[in-house]
């Protein structure tokens, strides 16, 4: 059997073709259990089309894992929740009990990803659900989701996970907090949300920087000062 043959069903959950995934599944129902070259499942290829049909399809195999890993440690969860309207799946996986707290080959959550590309919609489906997502896990370079919300300036995002009880003030393997991430990047709003939040500003990175030491430029700055000044928060 060619690699083609063998990883038909894979194919067709990428190219989303239900009618040739339910046809192979009535030849042989173990299809479903089989790993491609990339370390995937059907289901896995299927999430990150974004096929609800056929991810539903999937699901009524004998013997579905909801949590089931790739070879990097993702679960379909995590796959659907990266991609863009991927709402009607994430509800799907979570009603059949997926585990928003899975960890992944670098230690990372579904919250790390939907948090980098800030869905925020996603984001809260995850924190309400039952169990729900933890804002308080640390992925292997020391970082925890509000991190990656700083790092690309989601206000919404930040004041989310903060809500959720994320460490504020944690610092990564390079000693960076939040802060440090969003006045790395200029994104000054976001500074000022964690400032509100109560965010440490003596804070220094492995480098001996101060988060304000970071900034860009000096407007970034200055409108950092100058909203805290606002909000009464103390540089």
């Amino acid at each position: 059997m060619d690699d083609q043959s063998k990883f038909a069903i894979h194919a067709a959950c990428r190219n989303g073709n239900l009618s040739t995934v339910q046809s192979l599944l009535n030849v042989d129902s173990k299809l479903s259990k089989r790993k491609d070259e990339d370390g995937r499942l059907p289901i896995h290829w299927a999430a990150s089309a974004n096929q609800f049909d056929i991810v539903q399809l999937l699901a009524e195999e004998k013997g579905f894992e909801v949590d089931v890993q790739d070879d990097m440690g993702w679960t379909p969860l995590m796959i659907a929740a990266s991609v863009k309207d991927c709402e009607k799946i994430v509800d799907f996986l979570l009603s059949k009990g997926a585990d928003p707290n899975e960890k992944n080959n670098t230690g990372q959550t579904v919250l790390h990803f939907v948090a980098s590309k800030n869905a925020i919609d996603v984001a809260r489906k995850l924190v309400d659900n039952q169990p729900p997502a933890s804002a308080r896990v640390r992925d292997k370079r020391g970082q925890y989701a509000l991190h990656r919300a700083a790092a690309i300036g989601s206000v919404p995002m930040i004041n989310l996970l903060v809500k959720s009880k994320s460490p504020l003030n944690a610092t990564d393997q390079d000693g960076q907090t939040a802060l440090h991430h969003a006045i790395a990047e200029g994104h000054a709003d976001a500074a000022v949300a964690l400032l509100k939040a109560g965010a440490e500003t003596d804070k220094k990175d492995a480098d001996g920087h101060l988060a304000l030491d970071l900034a860009p430029d000096k407007e970034v700055k200055k409108y950092i000062e100058r909203m805290a000044e606002n909000e009464g928060v103390e540089l």
